[in-house]
């Protein structure tokens, strides 16, 4: 017997639907206003005495600078400092920020902003909303959207575009992980492969290959998803 109590099965999965395809529809009419703007990724636990927070906020103004806007996950640490650099320096300064049970709290250095309630809608408009993507030392969600950005790449289901990881002393370990062991001993990645990130040690040089990198980009349009092919 059916209980009335209870939701319809079908009604809560469509309710579901249509309010991801809401969060599609809001996140995509955002990014599009932006036609040159730089995902800056990395841990919300770095406060502002935290070297990386002030490497992030340097390249967030020297990309707001030149006319880039700064995409964040909206929230504190790494994400505030990028934001703030473009904030101060007048640029465009966007938070995508994810709506949890503990209550994430936008940074107040954001020009516009969107709450996304799905964790997988808003990671693919963090991973569609830039011509680049720098990594600063982060935790779980830091590598997470690394590991999903290289992969896409790899796997061709986006161009290739700039990713810069900053900070030698973080990344390098993981990076000689990679290449010795899942490369070379196991056989799991190609040399290629580890050729998609250029590691990097400061704001400067991230801003330098940036800059270079996304003036070659433009000749060939906005960074987009590859059209589907029959193999795909």
């Amino acid at each position: 017997m059916k209980n009335n109590n209870q939701p319809d099965f079908r009604q809560t999965i469509l309710w579901r639907i249509f309010r991801i395809m809401a969060e599609f529809v809001d996140g995509f009419g955002k990014i599009v206003d932006f036609p040159k703007s730089v995902s800056i990724f990395g841990s919300t636990r770095s406060r502002e005495n935290n070297h990386w927070y002030q490497e992030a906020r340097k390249l967030g103004a020297m990309l707001g600078k030149d006319g880039f806007a700064v995409v964040t996950g909206g929230a504190s640490g790494i994400m505030e400092a990028g934001n703030r650099g473009a904030f101060e320096a007048g640029a465009d300064s966007v938070g995508l920020n994810i709506q949890l049970p503990h209550e994430q709290e936008s940074n107040k250095y954001l020009t516009d902003s969107l709450n996304f309630h799905y964790f997988f809608t808003r990671k693919v408009m963090l991973t569609y909303a830039a011509e680049a993507y720098v990594y600063f030392p982060g935790g779980f969600g830091t590598l997470d959207e690394f590991y999903e950005l290289i992969t896409l790449i790899q796997t061709k289901k986006i161009r290739k575009v700039p990713i810069v990881i900053v900070g030698k002393d973080f990344w390098q370990p993981l990076l000689d992980y990679m290449r010795n062991v899942v490369s070379e001993k196991y056989k799991n990645i190609d040399e290629d492969d580890m050729e998609i990130y250029q590691l990097v040690d400061t704001a400067e040089e991230a801003f330098r290959i940036i800059q270079k990198s996304v003036k070659e980009l433009q000749k060939n349009g906005r960074m987009d998803f590859n059209e589907p092919t029959k193999n795909n």
